[in-house]
């Protein structure tokens, strides 16, 4: 019972926060037919009204809206780029937030340039590691081995997370020291509308971090696969 119980927690834990983030996009994500415009129309719009020269706009694949800063481009996934809804509009600002902070090249953006490949990496070699539990059991046979193999992928995938968790300062300036300012004072959007496009950049700024999260459920398929290897 105990077990069970850890284990429902723990998923919560890591999993939570991704079904979090998916519940407030589709809770707001209804069409707006008083909105004048659509997520990407308003990227654009503002790319123009921020004088941010040589950033441009473009669809791409679903749920992977983010900012190319080598490529000088504001990706925006189909239901963002076409959407006239809170979601569209608030992801689309945020992404745009992004292009603004590293157009005026703020201090800010070395955490995004200096941790993201590093938490990429670390994901990687954690991976490597866990997938080469049934040739380090073949060649060594010790069970002692193996667990401090896991052990090892495991507190990178972990490290991971934290990486992103350092990243989020950035996440959060996009959202609410550009995003939030730019849909208020330019009166994107009417006060009663403010709480839920507070919602949409919360979960926005969060993303990575969830994502980070969610990819820690793979450990339960490691540990299945160790757990075959030490048999």
């Amino acid at each position: 019972m105990i077990f069970i119980l850890a284990f429902i927690t723990l998923c919560l834990l890591i999993y939570g926060p991704q079904m979090w983030i998916k519940y407030v996009m589709k809770k707001h994500g209804s069409v707006l037919s008083e909105l004048p415009g659509t997520g990407g129309e308003l990227a654009k719009h503002l790319i123009n009204q921020f004088q941010l020269n040589g950033i441009e706009v473009e669809q791409t694949a679903p749920n992977s809206d983010h900012y190319d800063d080598t490529d000088k481009k504001v990706r925006l996934s189909p239901a963002i780029f076409n959407g006239r809804s809170l979601t569209a509009i608030a992801v689309a600002t945020h992404e745009v937030g992004h292009a603004i902070q590293f157009y005026r090249k703020e201090k800010i953006t070395h955490l995004r340039k200096r941790y993201t490949p590093l938490a990429k990496k670390i994901e990687r070699v954690s991976i490597g590691i866990l997938f080469s539990l049934p040739l380090i059991t073949a060649i060594f046979k010790v069970p002692h081995i193996v667990l401090l193999t896991a052990l090892i992928g495991a507190l990178g995938m972990l490290s991971a997370v934290l990486v992103q968790l350092i990243v989020l300062p950035l996440e959060w300036d996009a959202s609410f020291n550009k995003a939030l300012p730019i849909l208020i004072e330019g009166r994107y959007i009417n006060q009663q509308q403010e709480a839920a496009v507070r919602s949409v950049l919360r979960a926005a700024a969060f993303t990575y971090v969830a994502a980070a999260l969610a990819d820690m459920l793979r450990l339960w398929r490691w540990l299945a696969i160790l757990r075959g290897a030490i048999r």
